[in-house]
């Protein structure tokens, strides 16, 4: 176990995630919510659960050291590893944690069992249930379980908090709170003929997506969808960054079609800024999302967004105004939508203009954190802690 950084602010949140690789949109927040709280009088950290030999977790630390981010790692070799628990109980102690803050299946379940031995209160946020494998329903119907024992669910989206009074939550518990994104560190600086020269790729209209390489975000259907356009004489190609489970099947899905020349995965990308800039359209072909951090973040960097009209997503996008909803696991919907993007740059304009406004008005970070800082002073954290 080792950590970064120590102060004595008190109360102390102790925000808990179980990471596989370098960690996805809800990392994003963790990793640049305590500036935020620490002046208001809540001292956060975040304690990371994951295989001592997953290199990811390096990526994370780097991120977190340059937002002077207090970061524990925890050894955690699997389902069957017990020992997290008695790891785990030592960080509560060592920072005498007075909120546990879950952030999935595992460690909501953890907070349960920590409470026994380590008197503190319990605080959890949704960020969406998907099933990506033979194992995951039986994850989530656990977290359902353990979400009626937790004093406040927050739930980054609507059909989130639907979802938790319908597994016997009260409604008192439930928040929404939805996701936000830090401004300055989402602003174009380059036009995508001038980003894509700077990386070195093909200068013609180009279509991004990033996202976990996983079936629920639907990456085979946009490939097909953007084989279709090709196909049909546009003169585009799509990038896809990422890692996952589906990478080799999408890659056997981009040969089988004949467009490794123009569809390409990029893998694992660490300046996905610079990639949004690159990009004249941003597509999100999920089946299921909570509030996902990608569409806002090309949103805020000034790209017109088509997206899957799926859970809280609706209420980010407003449909022929600031971008396009389609209809989830429906190729030619989804070709059909790209296909009116790609052919009117003055929409695209529209939206990309409609798209960062939207993010500044209702969706910035600084907005987000003051609404959790507002939560967590209405629960009385501080309780008589001097």
């Amino acid at each position: 176990m080792t950590a970064v950084r120590t102060t004595t602010k008190s109360p102390v949140i102790l925000d808990t995630r179980v990471l596989s690789g370098s960690g996805g949109g809800p990392d994003k927040t963790l990793i640049n919510s305590p500036r935020y709280l620490d002046p208001v009088g809540y001292r956060m950290i975040c304690a990371y659960l994951h295989d001592p030999d997953d290199a990811g977790f390096q990526t994370l630390r780097q991120k977190a050291l340059k937002k002077n981010v207090e970061l524990v790692s925890v050894a955690d070799r699997g389902a069957l590893d017990w020992k997290v628990v008695p790891r785990m109980l030592e960080v509560c102690r060592k920072f005498r944690v007075d909120v546990w803050h879950g952030h999935d299946y595992k460690t909501n379940a953890l907070g349960l069992v920590l409470k026994r031995f380590h008197p503190m209160r319990l605080i959890t946020t949704l960020h969406g249930w998907v099933h990506h494998t033979g194992r995951t329903p039986l994850y989530y119907m656990i977290d359902r379980l353990t979400l009626r024992h937790y004093e406040k669910v927050i739930c980054v989206s609507d059909d989130l908090v639907a979802a938790c009074r319908k597994s016997g939550v009260p409604g008192s518990r439930c928040e929404l709170l939805e996701n936000g994104i830090d401004l300055g560190d989402y602003r174009r600086t380059k036009t995508p003929a001038d980003a894509r020269q700077a990386l070195d790729f093909p200068n013609r209209l180009t279509i991004g997506a990033a996202g976990r390489l996983s079936a629920e975000k639907g990456f085979d259907l946009l490939i097909r969808a953007v084989d279709q356009l090709i196909k049909n004489g546009r003169d585009v190609q799509l990038l896809i960054a990422g890692e996952g489970v589906e990478k080799d099947n999408l890659s056997k899905l981009v040969g089988e079609l004949g467009q490794g020349d123009r569809i390409r995965l990029l893998g694992y990308r660490s300046d996905l800024t610079a990639l949004y800039e690159t990009m004249d359209v941003y597509a999100l072909s999920s089946f299921r999302e909570g509030l996902p951090n990608v569409l806002l973040e090309a949103m805020a960097m000034r790209v017109p967004v088509i997206s899957t009209a799926v859970n809280g997503i609706p209420r980010l996008i407003s449909h022929g105004e600031s971008g396009e909803l389609t209809e989830a696991g429906s190729v030619p919907a989804l070709a059909a939508s790209l296909d009116r993007v790609v052919a009117d740059e003055h929409l695209r304009n529209h939206y990309a203009d409609a798209a960062r406004k939207t993010v500044e008005t209702r969706y910035s970070f600084a907005v987000r954190m003051g609404k959790l800082a507002r939560m967590y002073d209405k629960m009385n954290l501080r309780g008589d802690r001097s």
